[in-house]
């Protein structure tokens, strides 16, 4: 686990300066949205194109792999929004609380980290688990949060999905990566560079801005917001674990990269979701904080049992 710790420190690390910097206000709020915005629309997508563009559709969509991610996802999720039904909360806020339980940092963290620890050739499973997280359980959210609030169901909810699907850059990027793929243009060297460069910024920049926009979280609901941290940190890569590798076995090096995925910290995107919809964005915000702080040390024993396989 040493080797694996000391490999992910670096990463942990770039994360701590951004929380420095935006802790001490030498990097502002308005400046962390800024830099979060040009990673998010810029250099991750750029990222995200050129391996997508590098890559065929078949060495992504693994049905196998898909479901087992699905079913431990789904077993996760069902456990969060049986205890927050437990506890008498409300539809929509079991939806964020179970959206925290299985939504790990796939973009920001995920591409570049795996990529670079679990090398090159696991960008098609961390790529597929982003999409699922993305498609499936993003939509999920949104459905479930806006039909319990209008007591029904509606063409304008499905409007509203399609739309956030549509203009998510992300989704974009992965989609015309794999057209251009399939296509079988060749990438022309000039462009490639551009590439290159642009999706060479994603890592530290993506990395220093969670750590920036962590400065601003605050850590109320603390008990939730750890049961929420184990779930996401323990649960989930426990039950993606027990899925890919006997109910849905995989090769095992496509699981152990499924399994270190589902073991990433809560992302980002949870909180600007409850934030707009204005459903407990600070029990949100502690669960990002908390399972940020804690992954520092469960990642990497995660990614040194599954390399293991």
């Amino acid at each position: 686990m040493l080797p694996i710790f000391l490999k992910t420190l670096p990463f942990f690390a770039i994360i701590g300066l951004g929380y420095w910097a935006g802790r001490t206000r030498f990097f502002s709020a308005e400046a962390t949205a800024y830099l979060t915005k040009f990673v998010f629309f810029f250099a991750l997508s750029a990222m995200l194109f050129r391996f997508a563009a590098n890559l065929s559709l078949a060495e992504v969509l693994n049905w196998r792999l898909m479901g087992g991610y699905l079913w431990g996802c789904a077993v996760v999720y069902g456990l969060a929004t049986v205890v927050a039904f437990l506890r008498k909360q409300d539809v929509a806020t079991a939806a964020v609380e179970a959206q925290c339980a299985v939504i790990g940092n796939a973009g920001f963290l995920g591409v570049p980290m795996l990529t670079l620890l679990m090398g090159p050739e696991a960008i098609g499973p961390v790529m597929m688990v982003l999409a699922v997280d993305l498609i499936v359980f993003s939509s999920l959210i949104v459905i479930l949060i806006t039909g319990s609030r209008d007591g029904r169901m509606s063409l304008g909810i499905l409007r509203t999905v399609g739309g956030g699907l549509i203009r998510n850059p992300m989704i974009v990027a992965i989609s015309l990566g794999f057209i251009w793929s399939a296509l079988e243009i060749p990438i022309p060297g000039p462009m490639n560079e551009f590439l290159a460069i642009l999706g060479g910024a994603a890592t530290p920049g993506a990395l220093f801005a969670i750590g920036a926009s962590l400065a601003t979280k605050s850590a109320e609901r603390v008990e939730v917001a750890l049961w929420l941290t184990f779930c996401k940190l323990v649960l989930h890569p426990l039950f993606v674990a027990i899925a890919v590798l006997w109910l849905f076995p995989i090769d095992a090096y496509s699981a152990s990269v499924v399994i270190a995925a589902a073991a990433l910290p809560v992302a980002g995107n949870v909180y600007m979701l409850a934030q707009h919809y204005g459903v407990a964005p600070h029990r949100v915000s502690a669960a990002i904080l908390f399972s940020t702080a804690i992954s520092i040390g469960t990642v990497s024993a995660v990614i040194a049992w599954s390399l293991q396989l």
